[in-house]
């Protein structure tokens, strides 16, 4: 069995086209999908979803992609939760505080399906080896 048949991942993006694309992308390869429409329903999803990764959006009206992303970080149970940045801002400030703000990576859109899938990969490796590090 392909080990990312077990790996759920959260698309949160306002574009309702952008984020059933890329969760219909990511299921292609193997990955459990579901999708929010905007930062809190982001929330409430990653609490019955329970994630591996969150591909977020930053740029959402209400709550936006840092302050989603700020509000798993304070708390523990999503400590393991990958979160990868997934926006149009590649500007050095906006890379920046994605850094402050917790993410293990960013995307920029448009992204073909190769830097999606890899960011995904690269982002629970991290969170993986990050808490086996702190299992020890």
């Amino acid at each position: 069995m392909d080990q990312t048949t077990s790996k759920r991942i959260l698309v949160v993006d306002d574009n309702t086209e952008a984020a059933d694309i890329s969760a219909e992308l990511l299921e292609l390869h193997g990955y459990q999908t579901a999708v929010a429409y905007g930062g809190l329903p982001g929330l409430d999803a990653a609490r019955t979803f329970e994630p591996h990764a969150i591909l977020l959006d930053l740029g959402m009206p209400g709550m936006d992609g840092y302050q989603v992303a700020a509000a798993l970080r304070a708390v523990p149970d999503f400590d393991q939760v990958a979160l990868i940045a997934f926006t149009a801002w590649g500007d050095v400030v906006t890379r920046q505080r994605v850094i402050d703000t917790g993410f293990d990576e960013h995307v920029i859109k448009p992204a073909n399906l190769e830097r999606i899938l890899a960011a995904v990969h690269n982002a629970m490796e991290k969170r993986e080896q990050t808490s086996t590090v702190s299992a020890s």
